[in-house]
């Protein structure tokens, strides 16, 4: 059973990056699943389900959803719409997460994600530090800014942030 790969889409993570800092702190919300994370990890939204105008309300993924469109926040960017806009599949919720130095991500399933269902999650490492480990089915994972992974999060999995610096991953 596969359960990490790095895919064949490489990224300007600078660029990226870059758009992401330029996020105001009061425009990124904590992670609303809070029994699964020590310190500070959060999000802001850049697809989330339509009609949907609060930033947690966004920025959940909610399986029963199927209709999906870009926010306001991502259309006030150009690099991350165009790496958004690479990915050859239908889109549902796309997010900017953030793992402040210090802060971990406790391990945890995300039951829905998994080819079987038939949704999975991407990963694109915008910003990062040798003291991050991400661990999927007890096995760490090396993910350096710009690449793209699929994780297949359905196995346990958790982060942890000892590093400098933020960890961001679209």
């Amino acid at each position: 059973m596969l359960v990490h790969r790095r895919l064949p889409l490489d990224f300007d993570s600078a660029a990226l990056a870059a758009e992401a800092v330029a996020f105001g702190a009061d425009e990124w919300i904590d992670h609303f699943v809070r029994d699964n994370y020590e310190g500070s990890w959060q999000v802001l939204p850049l697809r989330g389900p339509a009609g949907e105008t609060h930033p947690i309300r966004m920025a959940y993924s909610d399986p029963g959803a199927t209709d999906f469109v870009d926010t306001l926040f991502l259309e006030r960017t150009t690099a991350l719409r165009g790496a958004v806009s690479r990915f050859p599949c239908p889109l549902g919720s796309v997010r900017l997460m953030k793992l402040t130095p210090g802060s971990r991500i406790l391990e945890h399933r995300d039951h829905d994600l998994d080819p079987v269902s038939g949704c999975v999650r991407i990963h694109v490492p915008l910003t990062s530090n040798d003291g991050v480990v991400f661990k999927v089915a007890g096995e760490a994972v090396d993910m350096q800014p710009g690449e793209c992974w699929y994780l297949r999060l359905s196995e346990a999995h958790e982060v942890r942030n000892d590093g400098p610096t933020d960890r961001v991953h679209l």
